[in-house]
């Protein structure tokens, strides 16, 4: 995306927009999380609110915090070396976002549980939070374009959350069945995967109009907005050759992270070849339809002269999580209708077999 800001180092500004972002996001997401809890259990229990809310808000914080920072870092740091911020930042960003806002969840859930008797402490620090909203606002009023962002940067993140927080209703209602076993393992994999490619095709293509094109206008080998798919991913266009090399690392980065989950997980770890086939085949699927939404919607958010990197990532990635976790569905229910029509077929045969 555009990485040059003429006013001076953006570090501070930039963490006061992602600030807001995050305590507003983090309590949305608590409350997505509640109303999800409801409908499945039909009560709602106020301390656990509270410990949610207070847990969601502080992850979010300390997470955008973290990752705001070492994302500004690696993209100094990158064009210092003279390499493309997009093959590195975005990919980093998209990975160890998971892993650092799970394990500060998880120390700061654990926290708060450990003092759950304390009754004042999750209001306190949610209303904190909440009372922080206003300097980080403030902050951001120093500048224009981030104050832009904080405007309309809204209803992508809003919307992707609803998005993803469909497929985390499909893997809760599938993986307590017993055809679903295992699903819950495969499934960051998928969704981080194609999260991960996507959002590099996304940046890279934004990176691209930034460098030779003015929000608005679309150069001539982009103005449609609905391109036909061969030319996404078959002709000679520096975005097309960079969809096809993201399309070929999806089958071997699968089957590494299919190993690896095997070493860890041993002979619970669905492992049949027709299994493996249709575990890649939803891969290839998820990614290759994120590939081209990114090719269309950076297009027209373009032509809007909206920045593609807040407008499109946000929506590709939830539809990542949604596709992912969905086709993965498909792979383990297709593969235990073909396993029991095997079986049935086999006490078939030895039923009508000679006595």
């Amino acid at each position: 995306g555009e990485q040059h800001f003429p006013q001076g180092p953006p570090l501070m500004l930039l963490i006061s927009v992602q600030q807001v972002q995050a305590t507003v996001v983090g309590l949305l997401a608590a409350v997505a999380a509640l109303l999800l809890g409801a409908v499945s259990r039909e009560e709602v229990d106020v301390a656990k609110v509270e410990l949610l809310c207070a847990s969601s808000v502080l992850t979010a914080f300390l997470a955008a915090f973290a990752l705001g920072v070492l994302m500004i870092c690696i993209v100094i740091g990158a064009r210092k070396l003279g390499v493309n911020p997009d093959n590195i930042a975005t990919p980093i960003a998209a990975s160890l976002g998971d892993l650092i806002t799970l394990s500060i969840l998880a120390l700061v859930s654990s926290f708060f549980y450990r003092h759950k008797d304390n009754r004042y402490l999750t209001p306190l620090v949610c209303l904190s939070f909440a009372a922080l909203t206003p300097v980080w606002v403030l902050i951001a009023k120093q500048s224009p374009p981030i104050m832009k962002i904080l405007k309309f940067g809204w209803f992508p993140i809003i919307l992707a959350m609803v998005i993803s927080s469909f497929g985390g209703l499909i893997l809760s209602k599938t993986i307590s069945k017993q055809q679903y076993k295992g699903m819950a393992v495969f499934t960051p994999v998928v969704c981080g995967v194609g999260g991960n490619l996507v959002a590099i095709q996304t940046s890279r293509i934004s990176t691209y109009l930034h460098m030779w094109s003015t929000p608005g206008v679309l150069p001539l080998q982009m103005k449609k907005f609905w391109p036909n798919p061969c030319s996404t991913f078959c002709t000679s266009e520096i975005n097309s050759m960079s969809a096809r090399v993201l399309l070929l690392l999806v089958v071997p980065g699968h089957l590494i992270f299919f190993y690896i989950i095997y070493l860890v997980q041993g002979q619970s770890v669905i492992n049949s070849q027709t299994f493996v086939v249709l575990y890649l085949l939803a891969g290839l699927i998820q990614v290759t339809i994120l590939l081209y939404l990114a090719e269309v919607m950076v297009r027209l958010t373009w032509h809007q002269a909206l920045d593609p990197d807040n407008h499109c990532i946000p929506y590709l990635t939830g539809l990542g999580d949604l596709l992912g976790t969905s086709l993965l569905a498909l792979c383990f229910f297709t593969d235990w209708l073909l396993k029991s029509k095997a079986e049935l077929g086999d006490i078939s045969e030895l039923a009508s077999g000679p006595p």
